[in-house]
């Protein structure tokens, strides 16, 4: 197992994100939307979005931060190499990390048992 968060781990493209957004299924819960779609490469790959509507700068890097460490942590749970778009809803400023991280595991659960 490698639990590292790489950069070839990332979606750092634009037209990545928009392919993503478009293109892509959509699974929502109170604080985080997550935009995938089936993989190019031999991983998965993680892009957050978190825009200016969630907070401070500070309350942003924290969201992105959990969101990061989960993903690095979990990410060998998907049966399937996604790639996956992680959009922070305001709500998700005032949560916990452990609430953050009990949606983000049924966003993955439900992500892993999608059959493309």
């Amino acid at each position: 197992m490698r639990f590292s968060f790489k950069k070839e781990d990332r979606i750092l493209k634009r037209s990545e994100f928009l392919e993503l957004t478009q293109s892509g299924r959509k699974l929502q819960n109170d604080c985080v939307i997550a935009f995938f779609v089936p993989g190019r490469y031999d991983r998965p790959r993680l892009g957050i979005t978190v825009t200016r509507k969630v907070g401070s700068a500070a309350q942003r890097n924290r969201i992105k931060r959990l969101i990061r460490e989960y993903f690095r942590l979990n990410r060998q749970h998907l049966k399937q190499n996604w790639d996956i778009n992680i959009v922070a809803k305001p709500k998700a400023a005032d949560l916990s990390s452990e609430k953050v991280f009990s949606a983000l595991q049924d966003l993955f659960e439900k992500i892993s048992n999608c059959v493309d």
